[in-house]
């Protein structure tokens, strides 16, 4: 048995670089149509393309500011038809002490990690729930779950995307709607390379598996849930961290 999702539609935020570029080239392998949105339409398109004969799009749209994921995602459905798959992964970090915090860098945050999910799910979601079929899966953090020091922002945003996953999908159930968050712990990206090897050797100690995660651990994650192999599971965090918050 192998992920087929021919023919289906899936939107990425954030599918730009990284986790998302990962997730929506993953997406693009196994047949889906994607359209891939981020900040920057330019990196956007060229991320679509950048999957060669699959059919993507790239489009550009600020998560956090409700004009425009309305036009974003009505003109997804008109290029595409329909939304089945939606990836809430867009995410920003501003990382300081809780004093040191300030009120900008705290509603940045909170306004692209939470209220973008939000306002996405709330505008993609109302085609799948005419269609009774849907699947919606929010990339949170094990940060969310555990908490760090320096992240008090970071945190509450994934963790409040964590409840959001919880009652979105209670209420979208009855719909054949599933809602599901996948939480991946280290993960080897731009960011994380960027760190020092005294504190990449700390994060790698506190990992089980004694390796940092791969996005392509993430995106076959994504891949379970938005499949029919996952067509009983609503409402979960699939925690993707080599066992660190054992």
């Amino acid at each position: 048995m192998k992920i087929d999702l021919a023919g289906k539609v899936a939107l990425v935020t954030g599918g730009s670089r990284g986790i998302g570029h990962a997730i929506a080239r993953a997406l693009a392998q196994v047949g889906a149509h994607v359209a891939v949105l981020g900040r920057d339409g330019d990196n956007a398109r060229a991320a679509a393309e950048s999957f060669g004969h699959a059919p993507a799009r790239g489009y550009g749209c600020d998560v956090s500011e409700a004009g425009q994921v309305e036009t974003t995602v009505a003109a997804v459905e008109k290029d595409f038809g329909r939304i089945d798959i939606l990836v809430n992964n867009a995410g920003t970090t501003r990382d300081n002490l809780l004093f040191r915090i300030g009120e900008e860098d705290w509603n940045t945050v909170l306004d692209t990690n939470l209220k973008g999910a939000f306002l996405v799910t709330k505008h993609a979601a109302r085609g799948m729930i005419k269609r009774r079929w849907g699947r919606v899966i929010n990339i949170t953090s094990v940060v969310g779950i555990g908490g760090n020091k320096g992240q008090s922002n970071y945190s509450a945003s994934k963790a409040g995307l964590i409840g959001f996953t919880k009652s979105v999908s209670k209420e979208l159930a009855s719909r054949n709607v599933l809602v599901n968050a996948v939480a991946p712990g280290f993960i080897e990206t731009e960011l994380t390379r960027d760190l020092g090897p005294e504190q990449r050797a700390m994060l790698l100690g506190a990992i089980p598996l004694a390796r940092w995660g791969q996005v392509t651990d993430v995106a076959a994650a994504v891949l379970f849930l938005a499949s029919d192999f996952a067509s009983y599971i609503t409402g979960q965090v699939l925690v993707v961290d080599g066992g660190m918050v054992l």
